[in-house]
């Protein structure tokens, strides 16, 4: 049983507990000796390790996704914490507590689920109605989406992220519609549910989240455009030109090519829909980010990848 998470442990600490190995790497010293480098995590968020001892004979026992029982001593390398590693053995599944290792969303899913449904549902295209009817009675479609986190790392990564992270877009292009004129109202809250439903089979989520093959070899987007065309296979009359303008709102929700769009957005819908998953996406990292730092500076650390600190507010002295 796991006695300690990720989040507590500090420098100087002895660690004896149990993680998943979410990444092994084999590398050599320049005297030619092996090390290992590897990723621990648990749901709290994940800890660098190195093996010094004991290299060949550790890394030919444990593969990446195995639960693992951990010893050693936990310092400091390039600012980071590092936990140097003196044992290590594959834990037994049926030992740990999945639940421990996963990080999952604090909002009801159900409530989540049903509220989507009521967007859905309000949707006054006969077709577009039709196509959401076909998805929702996929009994095991919905058990998917209802868990399948958004991303591995950066927005919503965690059990029930993708599912809050398409409500929240939802709304978002309800009330985007409403403020445009000329805007299918319709099509773009389609356009927000559908985008990432690929990712339910992109990811795998039962011991830690990482790619599958099929997400690896095709992404979300090709994923989800088949997802769609399945459910398409059995609706009569579905208008060819709102086939096409369904699907490129998928195709192009990223934005541009560089993002992993293969069309960047060509409808005012689209551009939308690309700037609604923008939003809240980067909202929900920043957010996650913040709660990962000291509650009682002003200022993050610095977010490599969006290449800033985070303004959290003057702390009340009292």
């Amino acid at each position: 049983m796991k006695k300690r998470f990720i989040t507590d442990i500090n420098a100087g600490d002895v660690v004896d507990d149990i993680f998943v190995l979410a990444e092994k790497i084999l590398s050599q010293k320049r005297d030619g000796n092996n090390f290992l480098n590897v990723t621990l995590s648990d749901k709290t968020g994940t800890l660098k390790g190195v093996v010094w001892d004991n290299v060949d004979q550790i890394a030919a026992h444990v593969t990446s996704g195995d639960f693992v029982s951990i010893r050693g001593t936990v310092g400091e390398y390039k600012g980071t914490l590092q936990l140097v590693v003196k044992a290590m053995a594959v834990c037994a599944q049926e030992a740990v507590d999945p639940s421990d290792f996963l990080p999952a969303t604090s909002r009801d899913i159900d409530g989540m689920f049903q509220r989507l449904v009521t967007i859905t549902g309000s949707l006054t295209t006969p077709y577009l109605k039709t196509l959401f009817d076909a998805f929702w009675k996929d009994e095991e479609f919905v058990r998917k989406f209802k868990t399948a986190p958004a991303a591995k790392k950066m927005h919503h990564a965690y059990i029930g992220g993708l599912l809050e992270h398409t409500l929240s877009m939802a709304s978002l292009a309800d009330k985007v519609a409403g403020h445009y004129s000329g805007v299918d109202r319709d099509l773009l809250v389609s356009g927000a549910v559908l985008h990432d439903i690929g990712k339910t089979d992109e990811f795998e989520y039962q011991i830690k989240i990482d790619y599958t093959d099929e997400g690896r070899l095709l992404n979300h987007i090709v994923i989800g455009l088949k997802m769609v065309d399945e459910k398409l296979s059995g609706i009569e009359d579905f208008p060819e030109d709102q086939i096409f303008l369904l699907k490129h709102m998928i195709v192009s929700h990223h934005g541009v090519r560089e993002f992993g769009s293969p069309e960047p957005p060509k409808t005012i819908e689209a551009v939308l829909l690309n700037y609604i998953d923008e939003i809240d996406s980067k909202v929900n990292g920043i957010r996650d980010f913040m709660a990962s730092e000291d509650p009682n500076e002003t200022w993050t650390s610095y977010h490599r990848l969006l290449e800033r600190h985070f303004y959290m507010g003057k702390k009340d002295p009292e």
